[in-house]
């Protein structure tokens, strides 16, 4: 026995001898996982190496390094920024009519389209220097995010122009004379953009679109001999590409005649065309879901463009792929978020008011338990949503370009839209579902697909991007062990492997032990920041993100290339990364909002949703992986004690939907930067109005209650019973003034549209 301690001793003393480990056990494993390694294609390298990393790869490391996340400064608006939300943004807003847009005209109205020329909202990113607004990301967001909360289709004709678009990829890559031209234009709304990227047989897959150039000599203008592309292609659903004056064109380029050098095929290219150019054809209109937001499709046949046209000149041909790959993470994390984060407070704040307004057995329908779940839901979300917006544009303000997080932002905030969308509906009921001026709720009903569709689909988005390109991006080793296998240099890929390769070990080993010192109560003292409310929280998720890295480590041993195509793993493994880093913005909001005691039931709610979703989604991980036996003792190693995370208690589902339904600080932060109006006439502002009537009125609707129960009046709606109220001096007529007021304005918020049946035609103009 003491001889094999000796031998085990010696044998593992060996291993810290590099030429004898590699020999031994490195040389087999590299040769191994060499030959299966799936090969990776120039576009998946691309779109892995697109962005940065920043607390995604934090949460990898099962250690998450709280000071990153702390220190980071909240988002503010500057004066300039504050001064354009006020007064030309709030503008706007009063100026639209969703009905009128959607229903009557299907187009925003001449003068909205003027005023937003005019004071340049297709501007917001364009710096100062080339005439646009230059303002910050989370100035960008919180502009999307007004409009949105008036019109879905405003909001959408604002954003496409600031996110993936000419003006984005111009001041990325484009060549200093077609900035001097282009951005300018494009800032006073001279030129509207399009970018034309989706066709009828790849989708959004760049690498297998079918629409080509092909480099050669050709006539332009009169001149012979020009330099230059003939194009060829297919697209629709672009936004803004019915009233584009200029295209962005993604295609692929070749080069057949070898006139810009050796290759062929010369990949993926962006180029900038003026869409009245000889050769075009801008098709008619789509109709997505009701909505007046202009989207279409447009051809390209045999048209001629100069080279120079190709977005950077000649330098970037083939370099379309990249430059996509780096400009698409703004609409994942700021437009998409805005627009999301905008209907979910809108929703919130009416569909809440609406709950408070609308009565039914003589008491409000928020009262109830039933109406006060979903309430709670929404609340909670709403929250938990703006938090991940607000440290996300923080983030992106301080120069970080987070690929991962901005595909969690995209997924997660759209979804969420959707459930909240959706819990509105069913609180309006009726209501909500008759459509009209007065309904505020069934357009966004109709249009959340949209959100979920667009800038790569949820599905997509959730099984493939979000752990698919965090599980390399992120990982501490992954891509430098790839890199390795990669590697021409035969013995240099060895060491490079070696070296690397066993520090992942020893990064596996640590977090298991982490792993099973806090299942069995360690995180308890683990360091974290914060204080009595939110340090357990903090404790909790460091826990998880050990889990999380170790569950993910055992996948990628276990499963190595195959795990790629295991989008049920990949899709819950990227649930856990989500829920992990909504919860971190949840705790970093609330410290950054000043820690206020009247929002700590929203913390509360956002930290223990998060938690319970992000272990649920562990959880099945461990029974979907295919090496049973080890998975589930990994499983419970990490949860040795069962599941310690439960969803929201009970008990604040009450407080949350209070939050909604009374007039305080908590409602206000939460659905700060919405458009608010108190306009009788206005869908929305009559909701407002009445909501603070009815709560104005609420001490004499509860003097009439408490006199029914005493037998002092008729047990009947309180309604009939006011005029006896006044005659007996239960109430005076002040209050039955204050009474009847509230409930005139009441009966104007709750009622429904109704129309002669020739108004439904589409041809007919109101005043007919």
């Amino acid at each position: 026995m003491p001889e094999l301690i000796i031998l085990i001793l010696i044998g593992l003393a060996s291993l810290n001898l590099p030429p004898v480990r590699r020999n031994l056990l490195t040389r087999p494993l590299f040769n191994k996982m060499r030959k299966t390694m799936p090969p990776m294609s120039q576009t998946e390298r691309t779109a892995l190496e697109a962005g940065n990393t920043w607390w995604d790869a934090e949460l990898f490391t099962g250690r998450p390094d709280w000071r990153k996340l702390n220190d980071l400064p909240a988002a503010r608006l500057n004066e300039v920024e504050q001064a354009f939300l006020d007064g030309p943004v709030e503008s706007l807003c009063a100026m639209i009519d969703d009905w009128d847009i959607t229903h009557n005209r299907r187009d925003l109205p001449p003068e909205v389209w003027s005023y937003i020329r005019q004071h340049k909202f297709c501007g917001i990113i364009i710096p100062k220097s080339y005439g646009g607004l230059g303002f910050s990301e989370f100035a960008h967001s919180q502009i999307v995010m007004k409009i949105a909360s008036r019109s879905t289709s405003a909001a959408v004709t604002v954003m496409v122009p600031n996110s993936l678009g000419p003006a984005k990829l111009l001041l990325a890559y484009g060549a200093e004379s077609q900035k001097n031209y282009y951005l300018p234009r494009l800032a006073e709304g001279k030129e509207i953009p399009a970018f034309a990227l989706t066709g009828p047989q790849a989708g959004s897959d760049a690498s297998a679109m079918p629409d080509n150039g092909v480099v050669c000599y050709g006539v332009f203008e009169d001149e012979q001999q020009v330099l230059g592309i003939r194009l060829n292609w297919e697209k629709r659903y672009i936004t803004l590409g019915p009233v584009a004056t200029v295209l962005g064109l993604a295609f692929k380029l070749y080069d057949p005649d070898h006139i810009l050098g050796e290759q062929d095929d010369i990949g993926i290219t962006v180029a900038l065309i003026p869409a009245n150019t000889p050769g075009i054809s801008i098709g008619r209109r789509h109709f997505p879901l009701d909505s007046a937001f202009q989207n279409g499709p447009n051809w390209g046949k045999d048209v001629f463009i100069p080279i120079d046209w190709i977005i950077g000149g000649v330098a970037q041909a083939g370099q379309g792929w990249k430059m996509l790959m780096q400009s698409l993470a703004t609409g994942r994390a700021i437009s998409l978020p805005a627009l999301s984060v905008g209907a979910a407070k809108f929703i919130s704040r009416n569909s809440g008011a609406y709950a408070r307004i609308r009565t039914q057995f003589n008491l409000p329908i928020g009262s109830f338990e039933g109406i006060e779940e979903p309430l709670a839901r929404m609340t909670g979300l709403t929250y938990l949503m703006d938090a991940a917006r607000h440290v996300t544009c923080a983030a992106l303000d301080e120069g970080e370009k987070p690929a991962v997080i901005s595909a969690i932002l995209k997924y997660q905030l759209t979804e969420s839209m959707r459930r909240i969308v959706n819990d509105g509906m069913d609180i309006q009921g009726g209501s909500g579902i008759c459509l009209g001026p007065s309904n505020f709720i069934g357009r966004l009903y109709q249009v959340i697909p949209v959100a979920i569709t667009v800038e790569g689909a949820n599905i997509l988005t959730r099984t493939l991007m979000i752990f698919g390109q965090g599980s390399v991006r992120c990982h501490p080793f992954v891509q430098l062990e790839m890199n390795a296998l990669n590697e021409a240099d035969t013995v240099k890929a060895l060491n490079d492997f070696d070296s690397v390769f066993w520090r992942h070990i020893g990064f596996f080993l640590s977090n298991l032990a982490r792993g099973l010192w806090f299942g069995f109560g360690g995180s308890l003292l683990a360091r974290t920041p914060g204080d009595r409310h939110t340090r357990r929280y903090y404790r909790q998720l460091t826990r998880l993100s050990t889990g999380f890295a170790l569950a993910a480590d055992f996948s990628l041993f276990t499963l190595g290339g195959k795990l790629k195509r295991k989008e049920r793993i990949s899709g819950r493994f990227a649930d856990v990364l989500s829920f992990l880093y909504l919860c971190s913005c949840a705790l970093k909001h609330f410290e950054n909002q000043g820690s206020q005691a009247d929002d700590l039931p929203l913390l509360h709610w956002a930290c223990q949703y998060s938690l319970h979703r992000a272990q649920q989604s562990l959880l099945a991980v461990f029974r979907l992986l295919p090496a049973r036996i080890p998975a589930a003792l990994f499983r419970a190693a990490l949860f040795p004690l069962g599941k310690p995370y439960a969803p929201p208690r009970d008990n604040l589902i009450k407080h949350l939907a209070q939050i909604l339904l009374t007039d305080n600080h908590a409602r206000e932060r939460l659905t700060a930067g919405i458009y608010v109006n108190e306009k009788p006439d206005d869908p929305t502002g009559r909701i407002e109005t009445a909501f603070k009537a009815a709560l104005q009125a609420a001490p004499v609707e509860a003097k009439l209650h408490a006199a029914q129960k005493q037998g002092l009046l008729p047990k009947t709606a309180v309604t009939a019973v006011v005029h006896l109220a006044l005659q007996a001096g239960i109430i005076s007529e002040i209050e039955a003034e204050l009474f009847a007021k509230a409930e005139k304005a009441r009966l104007t918020a709750i009622s429904v549209d109704d129309f002669a049946p020739e108004q439904l035609n589409r041809g007919y103009k109101p005043g007919e």
